[in-house]
């Protein structure tokens, strides 16, 4: 039957199939020459960019804005209205978005489709999540013109097939999903708040402008000056050569070979890298056994990140070995300063740290307790947004699993 595996109990029968043309007052796309009009100010321009892959919601961050009136020659068919639908048909194909109220006057270009639906029969939000599913998003793919370049046209748009239950099924469907997604905004803001506090908090700490008292409420003693050579030995990583031979690596040692994609694809800790070194491997490189801070000095530098197992590390990193520091305060001083590294490069050109430099880097060092206690606070504040960011996860995924249920 064609009915979806999810459905609102109060609801019963088969959707009807048809065609995206049959339920649309107008698919348009705007025109080439938008540049002229671009300015710092007046009406909204949505690109492909600001459109999603995972949702309707527009991406704002980016926001273009032209000068130009909706009754003008290249305003008039591509000015936005709320529930209006969009569709990129260039590059990255099937990419949504889906117009709020009270969006104020916007516009689109040539790489973006405008659906807009028969609102008498029809809910443009359903239509819009309806779009983003993966099943759509397949269809709408394997829809593309030919040609060299990715592109669709607006009879092919039209022609799209999609599955429809009665208006008041639509309503619910969109309103849930609405509900959702209201949630989803809701953790990602938390989110991006609790690392803005974070990042202020560290601020304030590493610049002593916070301070933290010892359990009796007395005064910790002030911080002493050091280069980071003097609190530790600043050993860099080396390689195994040719790399691309086959030796120096096997899938049952429990031994990390670390790569840059393995930390940047890492928070705080390492847990796991994509490639293993065999014994000889290991000979040749520079073992660091776990729960150690190791430092990235080529391509993406400054990343600190812990080892969680014992790994290698080639010349790309450094380890702060025989620390006499607290480990913890040290990765959350290196975390304030990893964009501070970039100073050492020519601009325009990759940087590249050396030894040496690390080493000679500043740090201000307060009391073994106090760099507890400042550890510690940090600590909890990570473990908030780590919590924060798997409630992110999990309404995500339970959001992905709804739009395979609910639509045909």
């Amino acid at each position: 039957m064609n009915v979806p595996q999810l459905r609102f109990k109060e609801f019963n029968g088969e959707w009807k199939s048809l065609h995206l043309g049959q339920i649309t007052e107008t698919i348009t796309s705007g025109s080439r020459n938008w540049a002229q009009y671009y300015s710092k100010n007046g009406s909204k321009f949505i690109r492909m960019t600001n459109l999603s892959r995972d949702g309707i919601q527009l991406k704002l961050d980016d926001l273009k804005f032209v000068n130009i009136k909706s009754n003008s020659i290249d305003g008039n068919r591509t000015s936005l209205a709320h529930g209006d639908i969009l569709i990129s048909i260039t590059a990255e194909l099937g990419k949504i978005g889906w117009i709020p109220p009270s969006f104020g006057e916007a516009f689109i270009n040539q790489h973006t489709a405008l659906v807009r639906i028969k609102k008498a029969t029809t809910e443009s939000k359903f239509i819009a999540y309806l779009l983003s599913t993966t099943k759509l998003n397949i269809q709408i793919n394997r829809m593309n013109d030919a040609g060299a370049k990715a592109g669709l046209n607006l009879p092919t748009i039209k022609s799209i097939k999609i599955q429809l239950p009665g208006l008041e099924e639509q309503t619910k469907i969109a309103n849930f999903l609405t509900a959702v997604d209201e949630k989803i905004a809701q953790l990602t803001q938390k989110g991006e708040l609790l690392a803005r506090y974070k990042k202020g908090m560290m601020q304030q700490i590493f610049s002593q402008q916070l301070r933290f008292k010892d359990d009796d409420g007395r005064e910790f003693p002030d911080w002493k000056h050091k280069t980071l050579g003097e609190i530790c030995s600043i050993k860099r990583g080396a390689s195994p050569r040719p790399i691309a031979d086959k030796k120096w690596f096997s899938e049952d040692s429990k031994i990390g070979w670390v790569r840059i994609s393995d930390v940047s694809r890492s928070d705080k800790y390492l847990n796991r890298t994509q490639q293993y070194l065999s014994d000889e491997g290991i000979e040749k490189s520079r073992l660091v056994k776990k729960g150690n801070i190791i430092m990235s000095i080529c391509a993406t530098i400054g990343k600190p990140i812990y080892t969680n197992f014992d790994v290698c590390i080639h010349d790309g990193f450094v380890v702060f070995d025989s620390l006499q520091i607290k480990h913890e305060f040290l990765y959350y001083y290196l975390m304030l300063i990893e964009k501070n590294w970039y100073q050492y490069g020519q601009p325009g050109s990759q940087v590249n740290l050396n030894s040496d430099i690390v080493s000679n880097e500043s740090i201000n060092i307060p009391d073994e307790k106090e760099q507890t206690k400042i550890a510690n606070f940090l600590t909890a504040l990570d473990d908030k947004i780590s919590h924060n960011q798997i409630q992110l996860k999990t309404m995500k995924q339970y959001k992905q699993g709804l739009l395979q249920q609910l639509f045909v």
